[in-house]
Order: structure tokens, then sequence, then C-alpha cells
């Protein structure tokens, strides 16, 4: 046979499977009514590992039976896709334990932010609350938690994310950890400036003051500048405040502008970030499960199986509900070596049938699944 005997052949093979696909799908739908019927779940992980065993006892050699397992895992997974579907028509894809609201009382609000005045945490604050807010100033990402946690405050404004220096960890640990919800984001442009006493300037620089991500982000300008210590704080603000503090021509720290009003500082170079574009994402985070009906983002944090083929499955949930996946990351988990937690971003509001659908799929198949947020 030639080449085109070869793929005519093939043609006809290929319109056989799709024609034992629909059918399939067809015997799924009815697997779907008869699961709904008796509330039953879809997932069934122990009918699937033998569905698996006995399609692979079928083909003659390693290559073929490791086809056949991807083959086949992937028909049960469209095969949960249109169980899931049938669900969601006929009613049955559950209300969320979420309460919508139409907005946020930003006026009589208590909030609290990570740093001090003339933070950039704080401008993201007043940025999204009003310059009056209600606020607090905390020393750490935790005791903003804490402060949630035990009700004294509303809202925690938390930066989670650098357009040049990536993601804050410790927050998404932090978002594991406690049951606190994301409800807003706000991004603040970063222009990091060298700030000294009066009189300061650059070549009496010995020293300088940041938190470790604004010194990443100024990694250039150091590297410049090569003589100059570098030392780590909790946050830009209190680096400025320890400067104008001990009054040494030979301490700088690096924050904005604002820092320089707020603590009687000079600016002696200006946008020593060494990106043009610099932004950090802070999201604002209640203890209260509300979204708001206008949301539009929605993060999750899951943990999955550990096995092969486990993330890949997980994200067709996305694909098959026509969902934009955004952002993921993952974090390894406390006490299980090389086991991750993954936290994922996508487009969507929890009121839509298309959302509840993905989410119904991804709690039946993950092995934990947060939703920490629609905003």
């Amino acid at each position: 046979m030639d080449l085109k005997d070869l793929r005519s052949e093939i043609d006809v093979i290929d319109r056989q499977i799709v024609e034992l696909f629909e059918k399939r799908m067809d015997v799924a739908s009815q697997v779907a009514d008869y699961k709904i019927s008796v509330g039953k779940k879809v997932f069934d992980k122990e009918r699937e590992d033998e569905k698996l065993k006995a399609v692979k006892a079928l083909a003659h050699s390693d290559f073929n039976r490791t086809g056949v397992e991807e083959l086949f895992s992937q028909l049960m997974s469209m095969s949960r896709k249109l169980q899931y579907q049938k669900l969601s028509e006929k009613g049955a894809s559950g209300n969320l334990p979420f309460i919508q609201k139409d907005s946020i009382d930003k006026k009589n609000s208590r909030v609290c932010f990570q740093g001090a005045a003339g933070s950039y945490s704080e401008e993201a604050m007043k940025k999204f609350f009003g310059k009056d807010v209600n606020s607090t100033a905390v020393e750490t990402f935790r005791d903003a938690m804490a402060l949630l946690e035990e009700g004294s405050v509303d809202y925690a404004v938390l930066p989670i994310e650098n357009s040049t220096a990536g993601i804050v960890s410790e927050i998404y640990d932090l978002l594991a950890e406690y049951e606190h919800y994301i409800v807003g984001e706000q991004i603040i442009e970063i222009k990091h400036c060298l700030l000294g006493v009066p009189g300061a300037k650059l070549e009496d620089i010995k020293t300088v003051f940041a938190h470790p991500q604004a010194l990443m982000q100024s990694a250039k300008f150091l590297s410049d500048n090569s003589s100059i210590q570098q030392i780590g704080m909790k946050n830009n603000a209190f680096a400025a405040e320890k400067v104008a503090k001990e009054k040494d021509k030979s301490q700088a720290a690096i924050a904005g502008a604002g820092a320089a009003d707020v603590y009687g500082l000079e600016i002696i170079k200006e946008g020593i970030n060494q990106a043009d574009s610099n932004s950090t994402r802070f999201i604002i985070v209640t203890n209260q499960k509300v979204f708001l009906k206008d949301a539009k983002k929605i993060s999750i944090c899951m943990e999955i199986p550990h096995e092969a083929g486990s993330l890949y499955h997980i994200m067709s949930h996305f694909i098959y509900n026509n969902l934009n996946m955004t952002k993921i990351e993952s974090r390894p988990i406390e006490d299980r070596n090389w086991e991750y937690r993954f936290f994922i971003d996508f487009d969507g509001n929890l009121g839509d049938s298309a959302v509840k659908n993905a989410l119904r799929g991804l709690r039946e198949e993950a092995k934990m699944l947060r939703i920490l947020g629609n905003y």
C-alpha cells in the first residue's frame, strides 16, 4: 500500500472512532441521568482505575498500553465533564456558601495594612478605600491576618505580586492557613527612590535599608554602587523611619517619594528600580464569605493527588467550561516533601453556571479545594 492508501484507511478508522466516541458520550449522558436520580457522585476513582487496568490489558505492546491508558483517561475525563454539565442543567450544581454584596462600605470600614506611614501598602489602601479611611498599621503580614481573625478590623490590604520581582510567597501561605477571603485588588505603580537625611549625597551612602523585594527591584542600581551594604527590612517605610531617626548621612532607604515627605528625608536619586514599568498588586482581604455582584476574577487554592497526570486532568475543567485561567502558582506543602499546593486565578463570577460547573468538578477530583475569593 502506498501513503495515499494508508491515509485513506486511517480516515475510515477515524470515522469509526468518532461514531464510537459519540455513542460512548450518549451512554455517559444516560449514566448522568441515573446518577442525578439517585444522588450519586460523578467521580468514581475506584471504577476508573479498574477500567484503565482492563483496557490496558487488551493492548499488545508497552507503547500501546501507555497510549491506551492516556486515551481512556481522556475519554473518562470527557464523560465526567458531560455529566457535570447535565447536573448543572438539571439544577443540581448546588449553591456556593458565599453571600453576594452590591458594594463594600468603604467609608465605615476598619482597615489594616502592613508597614508604616508612607509605605506603598498605605498608598494602596488609601487609593482603594479613600484618604480618610479608618486605618491601623501592623508590623507583619501575619499580624494583619490575626487582626482579621479576631474581628478587630474589617479588611486587610496585602501585597501579593510585583510585576518584576514576582509573588510575595508569604501571602500565599497565609491565604492557605487562614479562612480569609479576597474581595478586591488594587494595583500601585512602584517608583523607588534612594532617600537620605537632608544634605546626604550618593557618595556618602555606605548602607541601604529596604524590603528584600525592593532590593531585588533595584538590583542594577545597587550593582553599579556595589560598595553600598544592603540590609533587608520588613517594609520600606520602616527603612525610611529608621534612617530618619538615626540621622546618619551614611545610611539611606529605598522607598517611595511619599515616605520622604512623611519622615523628612531627601530624595538622593529617583526611579532606581531598573524596570520602567513596575507595579505591585495588592489584595483586599476580609474574614467574611462575600463577593461583589460585578466581581470578575476568582482565586482558588487546591491540593491534587500526587500522581502522573493529576494537574493535566484538573486543568481540563477550565477548558470544558470555557473559562480563562490567568495565573497559576505552586507552594510547597509543609511536612509533605515534594508535594505542592496550587493557587489559580481565572475569569468569572461565582454566580455563573460555568463557574459552578467547573468548581463542582474540581471539588470532586481534587484532594482539597478552597475558594479564596471573587473580586
